[in-house]
This record gives structure tokens, C-alpha cells and sequence, in this order.
């Protein structure tokens, strides 16, 4: 897997198609902004019928042999309605009973008794998420490996984690059942048959259950990491074991990364027609390095707010070529993926790393917006003292109704004992924030991307830097003082932790039926823009999770949607509602 030199691999930044945002003059930025809040109200995605029907067509014949227990008439004329109204088609898909699938458990023959599986499985699991060592230090891409079946279309750190990294996965598949639910319902139709999607996105558990669902809705998937330090190695030997092409292994060099990128999208014979993308990374190496490749991608699926700024900025420059949607600022994205999974995931990711109490703790949050808020939400819970910064207005005034101070940085910044970001932007905390800071603070990111806290400034020849834990360094300035920095300011969550299936099936749904849009729609239906998932879809996605809650809607009367001007069935919301 090295036969190419990792010298030709020294231009990751790739600097002269997204301008920074601070380098956009006032005009330009106007324009960004005037594009985006454009394609929010009017660039909705006229969701297709094919996709509606099939959907649709799946609902409709569902058994009531596949039901455990009877339900009440109305929840599932409630539920079937749901997904459209009055759609009608020939389409055959046939359900199979989804409870069985989750009330299975693999069999397998073992020496060991289930008090030592069970302990060893949670050592193992505890060192694949939270640890970078490994008995084998040599480069991946220094080796070739195969699988049991003699595929070898991939680079990873260790293959022989394969089994373990499948038993993460199953979990994961029981917490995420709109993945499952759609793999039932449109497995058999293969809607994604002859889709052959290059994506980048993080690499665990969760994201491993959405490209096997892919795969199993007819695409052919190449896979590398938007995040070097959030894969878990040994999901990646499950999912190449599992025949996926994958390039990704924790702790990857900035050299690494572009590697495996490039080695996702320069295949033999194998011509990617759709991207999946976390962070714009992949759509960028290809728009750059690969212009003829690039043309002949039918769709884009984008899911980070850096990512999405990166589309708006080709599409403003009539540079983007293709047509692209927009999940970051889908409802499902927005309002669970954001604010529920950082809620949690944050605790976890600071508890790991420094066994921090948070009672009394004096913290600053970077920023108000759905994550924001659910990090401090989480911090407030536990006892800390939790203080904000903001430049939108309206985010300010959020906060301050929800209890919080907010203040600029530099008004605080030497008693803090916690500063967590949470922007999407670059250089929110710099160096002279760094200089201020008191002995021991912490500091670290929840952001895409490791571009808000100035790291640049800290690799100067006075400082020392000091590791400590995996993930963990002292950043130690001449006078002895240290500041504890997390994941070398990449996402906390996912670097240094784990993160809740369930809500991430949410999201990853929502990718999904992107993907089979895109990929489905007609010529001509989607000019070379950015686009919003429509509300009837974001209302589907959060409807095939409802009951893991054994949640029942309650349907409008004729009377009542006449009065709100709406279909019973919905949508309940505008398009341009966020």
C-alpha cells in the first residue's frame, strides 16, 4: 500500500479556491450571506415522487404478521399517512419484520466464559476509542493486508480487529432503527443500484452502520476519515472485512490524510458519481486535483456547516458544477445532531481526557448556536459557572434569556478554567487569549475542524509541548506555566470519546435519503446549486424514530388543518423554518 511516495502528498491546504472568511470584503460577504439565506427560503429541494413513492409503496405494505403487538388504528393510519398523501405507484417492495431483526444476537462459539467476554470486550472498547497505541507503530501504508477473503483494496491499521470491530457495530445497529427500517424497506428496491459514492466522513461505529446500509441500497462505497484522530481502528478492519474499500486509521499524519484521500478517489476503473462529505475535505481534493472527475459526480451530500460555507463560496463563484444538498441545516441535523449529541457527548469527552469536576468550574463557551447551546446546557446541569461568547445578536440574546453571561473573551479570559469553542470559525482563541490564560486551563474544540484555536502560535521554539494522556498535551510557556490542550484542538467528541447512536441515526437517515434524491432525480431537476432537504423529510426521518419511544401522533382534523391552512399529513412546517 506505499508505492507512492508520501513526498508528492505535501500540498494539503489546497489555498486558492475558498477564501477564508474574514479575507471576503464587505460586498462579498453580503453576497455569501444574501446566498444562503436565498437558498434556505427558495432552494428547498422539490423532493422527488419516485422517492416519495417508494417510500410510500414500502409503508403501504407492511403486515401486521410483522408486529409484535397490535396498535391502535389511528397511530398507523397516523404513521402511514405521514410519509405523503394520496401517492400511488407499482413499485414492489415488501417488508420483512423489522423486531426480529433487533431481537437477533450472534451466535458465535467461544473458549472464553461471558464474565471474561464481557470484560475483555469493554478494555477493548475503552483502548479503541480512547488510545492511539498500538502493538504495531509501523505506518499502515507500509504494509500490505488482506482479508480472509483475500480482498485488498484498502489501508487500515490492523485487519485482525475485524471481529471485534464488528460486535461495535452490531451494537450500534440496535440504537440506530431508522438505518435499519430503511435497509427493510427499500433493501429490496436497491435505489442506490449503480451509485458508487466516495465519502469522508468520520469513521466509527455509527458511521460504519450508514455506509453497510448504503451498500445494501445498491451503492458501491470508497471511504477515508475527515478527522485523524476520530477513527476507531477497528471498525475499519470490520468494514474492509466486510469488502468496503476503506483508507483510515487513527492518529494519521496531515501527510496520511491526504493520502487516503486521494487514494479513495484515484481507483482503477472505478468512477465515483456521488460524494458524501463531512467538512468539504473531499469535494475540494477532487474539485482541485481532479477537475474531469469532479464533472462527472451527479450529486453532493453535505453535512458540516464548513463544509456547506465551502459549497455556497463555488456555488457564489458559478464554480460548483454540480448539484449538492445541504444536511447541516436540515431540521434533523440542526436541532438533534447539534444540540442532543454534543449535550452528551461533551461530558464524556472532557470526563475521558482530565477527570475534571465541572461543580464550580468557571467556563467559556465559543459561541450560541445549537451546539453551543447544548454544551452549555450539559455544563450548566453539573454545577459550572458557564459564560458565552457570541457575535450574532439574536444568539446573544438566546443566552441571556437562558441564564448565561455573556461577555467577550479577553474580559475573562485569565480566570477561566475552561474554554470550549464552538464556531466553525478560525482564531477565536488566539495567542494572545493563550498568553492570559492561568496555570491550568483547558482548552479545547467542539467545532469541524481544528482552525479555532490558533495552534500555529503555540509551535514556537519557548513553548514545550508535553504529552500526557492520548490526546492529551501541556502546553508549557518559559515561566512554567501549562495550559491543558485536548485532541491538538480537533473535535473533542469524536476524538477523544464516543457519541450517541441514536441521535447520529437521525442524521445519517437524513444523508441517506439525500443520496437517493440526488442520485434518483431526473435530468434537469436540480441546476448547479445548493439545496434543503424539504420539511415532509425531515418529518419522515423523525417519524421512523418515534417508536423507540412508543411515541403516538396525534392527527389533525379536517377542520383543524382547514384552519391552519395545511395537509393533515403535513408538512407542519415552512421550508425555510430552521
Amino acid at each position: 500500500m506505499a508505492e507512492q511516495k508520501r513526498a508528492s502528498w505535501k500540498d494539503p491546504t489546497l489555498p486558492d479556491e475558498y477564501p477564508q472568511p474574514e479575507e471576503l470584503d464587505e460586498k462579498a460577504e453580503q453576497d455569501v450571506s444574501a446566498t444562503t439565506e436565498e437558498s434556505s427560503k427558495d432552494q428547498a429541494v422539490k423532493c422527488s415522487p419516485n422517492l416519495l413513492q417508494m417510500l410510500k409503496a414500502a409503508e403501504s405494505r407492511c403486515t401486521t404478521q410483522s408486529r409484535d403487538r397490535e396498535e391502535p388504528e389511528e397511530t398507523k393510519a397516523g404513521t402511514g399517512d405521514l410519509v405523503t398523501e394520496g401517492l400511488k405507484t407499482d413499485m414492489q417492495i415488501q417488508f420483512t419484520d423489522q423486531k426480529q431483526e433487533f431481537n437477533k444476537r450472534p451466535i458465535k462459539a467461544g473458549r472464553r466464559s461471558l464474565s471474561r467476554s464481557i470484560s475483555q470486550s469493554s478494555t477493548d472498547s475503552y483502548s479503541s476509542v480512547c488510545s492511539d497505541s498500538s502493538e504495531d507503530e509501523s505506518s499502515p501504508r507500509d504494509k500490505l493486508q488482506k482479508t480472509s477473503k483475500g480482498f485488498s483494496d484498502f489501508c487500515i491499521k490492523n485487519i485482525k480487529q475485524a471481529d471485534f470491530g464488528r460486535r461495535e457495530i452490531q451494537i450500534a445497529e440496535q440504537e440506530m432503527p431508522a438505518l435499519m427500517a430503511l435497509r427493510k424497506r427499500a433493501g429490496e428496491e436497491k435505489p442506490l443500484a449503480g451509485a458508487k459514492v466516495v465519502g469522508c466522513t468520520h469513521i466509527t461505529a455509527q458511521t460504519a452502520v450508514l455506509i453497510e446500509t448504503l451498500s445494501v441500497l445498491g451503492a458501491q462505497c470508497r471511504w477515508a476519515a475527515c478527522n485523524i484522530f476520530s477513527t476507531q481502528n477497528a471498525v475499519a478492519a470490520a468494514l474492509a472485512e466486510g469488502g468496503t474499500s476503506v483508507f483510515a486509521w487513527r492518529g494519521e499524519s496531515e501527510d496520511d490524510f491526504w493520502w487516503c484521500i486521494d487514494r479513495c478517489v484515484r481507483a482503477d476503473a472505478w468512477q465515483s458519481n456521488m460524494i458524501l462529505d463531512d467538512g468539504g475535505d473531499l469535494t475540494h481534493w477532487i474539485y482541485k486535483k481532479y477537475p474531469s472527475k469532479f464533472k462527472k459526480i451527479k450529486g453532493i451530500v453535505e453535512e458540516s456547516v464548513t463544509g456547506v460555507y465551502r459549497l455556497y463560496q463555488l456555488s457564489k463563484a458559478g464554480r460548483l458544477c454540480v448539484p449538492a444538498i445541504n444536511v447541516n441545516d436540515s431540521v434533523t441535523k440542526q436541532k438533534f445532531d447539534n444540540l442532543y449529541c454534543c449535550k452528551e457527548s461533551i461530558l464524556d469527552g472532557l470526563k475521558r481526557t482530565t477527570d475534571v469536576m465541572f461543580g464550580g468550574k468557571q467556563v467559556v463557551v465559543c459561541g450560541y448556536g445549537e451546539v453551543g447551546k447544548g454544551c452549555c446546557a450539559a455544563l450548566k446541569a453539573l454545577g459550572a459557572v458557564v459564560n458565552v461568547t457570541e457575535v450574532d445578536p439574536i444568539c446573544v440574546l438566546q443566552a441571556c434569556m437562558d441564564g448565561f453571561r455573556v461577555i467577550k473573551l479577553s474580559e475573562v479570559v485569565r480566570q477561566v478554567d475552561m474554554v470550549i469553542t464552538c464556531t466553525g470559525n478560525k482564531n477565536v482563541v488566539g495567542r494572545e487569549h493563550l498568553d492570559r490564560m492561568k496555570n491550568g486551563c483547558i482548552v479545547c474544540n467542539m467545532g469541524h475542524s481544528n482552525t479555532e484555536i490558533d495552534l500555529a502560535s503555540l509551535r514556537t521554539a519557548e513553548l514545550r509541548w508535553e504529552r500526557v494522556r492520548p490526546q492529551v498535551d501541556h502546553v508549557i510557556w518559559p515561566d512554567g506555566k501549562r495550559i491543558v490542550l485536548l485532541a491538538e484542538g480537533r473535535l473533542l467528541n469524536l476524538s477523544c470519546s464516543t457519541v450517541p447512536s441514536f441521535v447520529l441515526s437521525v442524521t445519517a437517515t437524513t444523508q441517506v435519503l439525500a443520496l437517493i434524491e440526488l442520485y434518483n432525480a431526473p435530468e434537469g431537476r436540480y441546476k448547479q446549486d445548493v439545496y434543503l432537504l424539504p420539511k415532509k423529510m425531515d418529518e419522515y426521518v423523525a417519524s421512523l424514530h418515534l417508536p423507540a419511544f412508543d411515541a403516538h401522533l396525534t392527527e389533525l382534523t379536517d377542520e383543524q388543518a382547514k384552519y391552519l391552512g395545511i395537509s393533515k399529513h403535513g408538512p407542519f412546517k415552512p421550508n425555510y423554518y430552521r
